[in-house]
């Protein structure tokens, strides 16, 4: 996790003079406990995440966080497992290379044949991105909105858009399929 401290330009309350005492922990999302019980005997420090500069400014802080998965490129030489938060970040993060997602269930007994096979791929063609979905409850939604009809079935998406697909556990005809999408 990341944190990001942003500053709006129109406080939510009105904007404090200058004679206004300073926020309190809890407006901040702090607490107060931390801070001591009598704001007015002790001064209250800065917490050590804001900036010297941003403690001074009129605006109010607002503190997001944020997925490191925004930033990280995806793993190739692997397979990597993803679920309904992360896959399209990784597709986006992949740019123009190719991307293989196994859509499959646990339950899949075919599901379960094709798996070794394809971390065998994914070692094989390290100029390409291989996923996992889990097409349980949790990521049903994904599942739908990729026209999941049976599983095991093979996505070979480029440019973040479905160019190929494999139902079934035919192995060879996935090979054929990355191949072509290769060399197109």
């Amino acid at each position: 996790m990341a944190l990001r401290i942003s500053f709006s330009s129109s406080p939510l309350q009105s904007s404090p003079s200058p004679s206004s005492p300073p926020p309190s922990p809890s407006s901040l999302g702090l607490n107060p406990a931390f801070y001591g019980a009598n704001r007015r005997a002790t001064r209250m420090p800065a917490p050590m995440w804001l900036s010297k500069d941003a403690t001074r400014r009129a605006g109010r802080a607002v503190v997001t966080s944020s997925s490191s998965l925004e930033m990280a490129a995806p793993a190739v030489g692997q397979v990597t497992e993803v679920n309904k938060d992360t896959f399209w970040l990784l597709v986006k993060a992949a740019g123009s290379k190719i991307v293989v997602l196994d859509m499959y269930t646990q339950w899949c007994g075919p599901c379960k044949l094709m798996a070794p096979k394809f971390q065998e791929l994914s070692e094989k063609h390290c100029d390409v991105v291989f996923l996992k979905l889990d097409c349980n409850q949790e990521n049903r939604a994904l599942a739908k909105e990729l026209g999941l009809k049976v599983v095991p079935t093979f996505k070979i998406l480029k440019d973040s858009k479905v160019v190929k697909e494999v139902r079934g556990a035919k192995f060879d005809d996935l090979v054929a399929a990355i191949e072509t999408v290769k060399s197109s």
